[in-house]
């Protein structure tokens, strides 16, 4: 697949993700109305057309503001706000320095740059398009890389920003979140649209079959919310991270200097306390350490965030001759 190849797919995918998320707050709403009045007697879609109303504005604002929300999420420090509290650090204005290097060997526009405080190194790229990004480095990063390593860090969210991987990455954070909120105010919804089904003795055949519909209905929807919301996230491939490793590679003529930063990363043992689980995709590397990211095969390649990290610096260490 090329550059403009992935670019479309990322695309594609991005509205086909927030398609799912408007369809299945639609579904929770319809379950409301369904607990709430349908032992009334009568189907009024008040649930219905609240969900239809709040699915798609968080669908917008997802689209618009969902690299707000991670930035904010993480309590993330505009760079050059860092460095005027702390003029005398060499590796903040290196980090400037290098994001205009980067942007230069692109063609993109220069991305805003955010410092994260957590002692662990990672890194994230996070917007809708490149004249609407950013990239956010931890300061353990900064402490454990050398120059040439942290080029290769930045080309690789540099790519990820190119190939439109942030657009679809952070919507998926964004609705992630909603979703599981969603499906809580749903829940007690219900709960209380089933109590009140059952509180009315005047229709006892019509009151237990609501019941026993209320009952599904409401299993569904709080097994479904999580699972859909890990589908929302399985949609970023692992591919994505290969692109990007070659991608970077190709800017900065060096794939040993990125394949040296990965191997710095892999040896951090604390996770990334900074970023939250909603948000683990964006990262270079997964922030929570979860063993699947390093395993193989059918399952791990459906579930996994991330590919394996010594597959991906084998790659590069191929790429370099190494």
């Amino acid at each position: 697949m090329n550059l403009y190849e992935q670019q479309a797919a990322n695309r594609r995918r991005t509205w086909m993700v927030m398609t799912v998320f408007v369809g299945l707050v639609l579904f929770l709403g319809l379950g409301f109305d369904t607990a709430a009045f349908s032992a009334e007697g009568a189907f009024v879609p008040i649930g219905t057309t609240a969900a239809l109303l709040c699915g798609g504005g968080t669908a917008a604002y997802s689209f618009f503001n969902g690299d707000r929300a991670v930035l904010a999420s993480t309590r993330a420090v505009d760079l050059e706000d860092a460095i005027a509290n702390a003029p005398d650090r060499v590796e903040l204005r290196q980090f400037s320095n290098v994001i205009d290097e980067m942007a230069i060997a692109s063609g993109l526009p220069r991305p805003k740059a955010y410092l994260v405080a957590d002692p662990d190194a990672n890194a994230f790229a996070t917007g809708r398009d490149p004249a609407h990004a950013s990239i956010a480095v931890t300061e353990g990063l900064l402490t454990a890389l050398n120059r040439e390593q942290l080029q290769g860090v930045v080309a690789h969210e540099m790519s990820h920003i190119r190939n439109y991987d942030i657009r679809l990455m952070t919507i998926v954070a964004a609705l992630v979140g909603a979703v599981a909120l969603l499906s809580d105010w749903a829940a007690r919804g219900w709960r209380r649209g089933a109590g009140r089904g059952r509180s009315r003795g005047g229709k006892k055949g019509g009151a237990a079959a609501l019941v026993l519909v209320v009952l599904v209905i409401w299993v569904v929807a709080v097994i479904a919310a999580p699972l859909v919301a890990r589908l929302l996230a399985m949609m970023v491939s692992r591919k994505r991270e290969f692109l990007a490793d070659a991608t970077a590679a190709e800017l900065t003529r060096n794939p040993g200097a990125l394949a040296d930063a990965l191997e710095v990363i892999e040896a951090q043992a604390t996770p990334t306390l900074a970023v939250k689980r909603g948000s683990a995709h964006l990262c270079i590397a997964d922030p929570l350490g979860r063993p699947i990211n390093e395993k193989t095969g059918f399952w791990a390649n459906l579930m996994a965030t991330h590919p394996p990290m010594h597959e991906r610096i084998a790659a590069l260490r191929g790429m370099a001759y190494q």
